[in-house]
């Protein structure tokens, strides 16, 4: 089964995602699925080397008490699928395109998964700055890359058109909310969803059971 996954990297419901997403699969040992990670960016228009961690969350939630609020949710969510968000060390918002460029490079080393909980992990639990070419390149040689090639190819343009042909296509199909789930015969499934919400999507792709007939 194919499952693609539009996601940004800086979305820390597409991490929780990510990780309820493999507890699903846990669940489904003979489940043959190959995943597929699609560029998304929650802020396109992001300059490209970020901003203040701190002008970001005044536009976006009139300052970091009401973004605390807001995390706590996040951070309980977390918690229970093992991980330890630490908001309070990021220091920058990322303009996202450079990471997912390099998912894009690890895709082609067989890679990509790696590449993407490394990116997830060094925002949300280290607080690095994912747009900076030095932090990408230090984080690729985490996930099995070649850290000197992979600044070089962060230094050029390699990649740029296909994320950005990725996320228009995304958006041409209606999406405009990340975590989505999209699997074989155009099923798809939106949002942070708990294991088994996965698990019927699972058999309907695969065929194990027919949809439901719409109702009139």
């Amino acid at each position: 089964m194919q499952i693609d996954i539009v996601s940004d990297v800086i979305c820390p419901w597409c991490f929780i995602g990510k990780r309820r997403l493999e507890r699903a699969l846990a669940l489904r040992p003979d489940l043959s699925a190959t995943l597929s990670w699609r560029a998304f960016q929650l802020n396109p228009d992001m300059p490209s080397d970020g901003i203040s961690r701190e002008l970001y969350l005044a536009a976006k939630f009139s300052g970091s008490r009401a973004a605390g609020r807001s995390y706590a949710a996040v951070c309980a969510a977390g918690r229970i699928e093992g991980i330890d968000f630490a908001f309070e060390r990021i220091r920058r918002t990322p303009n996202t395109l450079r990471a997912h460029r390099l998912i894009r490079l690890a895709a082609s080393e067989g890679c990509a998964d790696r590449m993407v909980e490394a990116l997830f992990r060094a925002y949300f639990v280290e607080g690095l700055d994912i747009g900076n070419i030095e932090a990408l390149a230090a984080i690729a040689a985490r996930a099995g890359l070649d850290e000197e090639e992979s600044h070089g190819y962060l230094m050029g343009e390699a990649g740029t058109n296909e994320v950005r042909a990725e996320e228009h296509r995304a958006r041409r199909l209606g999406i405009h909310a990340v975590p989505c789930f999209v699997l074989d015969r155009g099923y798809a499934i939106s949002g942070a969803q708990e294991p088994e919400m996965f698990l019927p999507l699972f058999d309907i792709a695969a065929g194990v059971v027919d949809p439901a007939p719409a109702e009139v």
